[in-house]
């Protein structure tokens, strides 16, 4: 099979899966759930079984656990996150105006700094910014809290999403061998190390971005909340959440911890140090020790790649497409990096064009002086 081929194959095997996940994305949700669930949690079940346990019973422990966990956290935790969350969100318009009064008093100082002219661009610019963050923020939380209320009551996602999950942990081991068995037996080694490394892609980062997540909105949550700030704990988690995002997500929880900080606690600085030191320590705390040891390269794509593929596949398939921008962006990465390698491998990369043979030389009576005379 010619590279070219394998490249249309591996096109068209994507654009058929695009235009089902299109099709159907108003059913997929918790076949999606239930799919992404089994995946994160096989490897543990493999492990147990592998310990002696019969399977069946690893997979009941294992979502007997996750049950009860997801049971505590919406008895415990989203009750008071959501009512600090509609709280934020309806208080939005009362901190905008408060900073807008913020700075307007600071502009008088500004303005010697900077000069007139300098200092509308940049009373503009401020107005602008904050009035973006709050529309982003306000269509955010608003999605949010009406998919987290369309979640929670819809019997299709809470039935479905644990029945699917289940299965697909009981079977895993057999359809990874069905599937395995179906590769043509000249290409399997080749189609299965992409498979693998489309694996190890995807696992490593769902995982390890997914314990990143978790252990960031624990600790902007908690922070923010001892350190008193309004709303703390649903801007931590907010912050946590959305980290996931390059850049966005990081700028939305800076924008919204330090401005409802400076409201509060205006003129009082070390409490706005505070505020800025605890979202300063989580920056450094994911950027040097988390996000490496945790994700490292799974993955191997650009942060700005990666925004591009969430926001584009969540305006494709909505909610369904933010599941599936990773693992989908990292099965892209894996393929093109395989199609780099076979093109550079390819006579097209590596063809170099012969020198032309010298013509041959024309003996005539002078250049046979000229040759005798040199002897």
């Amino acid at each position: 099979m010619s590279l070219k081929t394998q490249l249309l194959a591996w096109c068209i095997l994507l654009v058929v899966i695009g235009l089902f996940v299109w099709l159907f994305r108003g059913i997929l949700l918790p076949f999606v759930l239930g799919i992404g669930l089994a995946y994160l949690l096989n490897p543990l079940v493999g492990k147990m079984a592998s310990g002696g346990l019969p399977r069946w019973l690893a997979v009941v422990l294992v979502m007997l656990s996750v049950a009860l966990l997801v049971i505590l956290v919406f008895l415990i935790v989203v009750p008071l996150l959501v009512q600090q969350a509609i709280g934020l969100a309806g208080n939005l318009p009362f901190y905008f105006g408060q900073l807008q009064t913020f700075v307007e008093s600071m502009v008088p100082r500004l303005e010697q700094w900077l000069g007139p002219q300098r200092m509308g661009e940049l009373q503009t610019g401020i107005e602008q910014m904050f009035a973006d963050v709050i529309g982003i923020v306000t269509n955010l939380t608003g999605q949010i809290m009406q998919s987290g209320a369309g979640l929670i009551g819809s019997l299709t996602v809470l039935i479905v999403t644990p029945v699917v999950a289940v299965y697909m942990l009981f079977d895993w081991d057999r359809m990874s061998a069905s599937v395995n068995g179906m590769l043509p037996p000249r290409y399997k080694s080749e189609v299965g190390a992409l498979m693998t490394e489309m694996d190890q892609a995807i696992g490593g980062f769902l995982r390890g971005q997914g314990a990143v997540l978790l252990i960031l909105a624990a600790y902007y949550g908690i922070a923010l909340s001892l350190a008193g700030l309004h709303f703390g704990l649903a801007i931590g988690i907010m912050a946590g959440l959305f980290s996931f995002i390059p850049y966005l997500g990081s700028f939305l929880g800076l924008v919204l911890s330090m401005g409802v900080g400076l409201v509060q606690f205006w003129p009082d600085w070390v409490m706005i140090s505070v505020i800025g030191a605890i979202y300063l320590f989580g920056q450094l705390l994911e950027s040097y020790f988390l996000y490496p040891k945790l994700v490292g390269s799974s993955i191997r794509l650009h942060p700005v790649w990666m925004m591009f593929a969430i926001f584009a596949f969540a305006t494709l398939f909505g909610i369904v497409g933010v599941l599936l921008a990773v693992p989908l962006a990292a099965i892209s990465g894996v393929l093109l990096r395989w199609a780099v390698a076979k093109y550079k491998q390819s006579p097209l990369y590596t063809y170099h064009e012969e020198p032309d043979a010298p013509a041959d030389v024309v003996m005539t009576p002078e250049r046979h002086d000229a040759v005798q005379s040199g002897k």
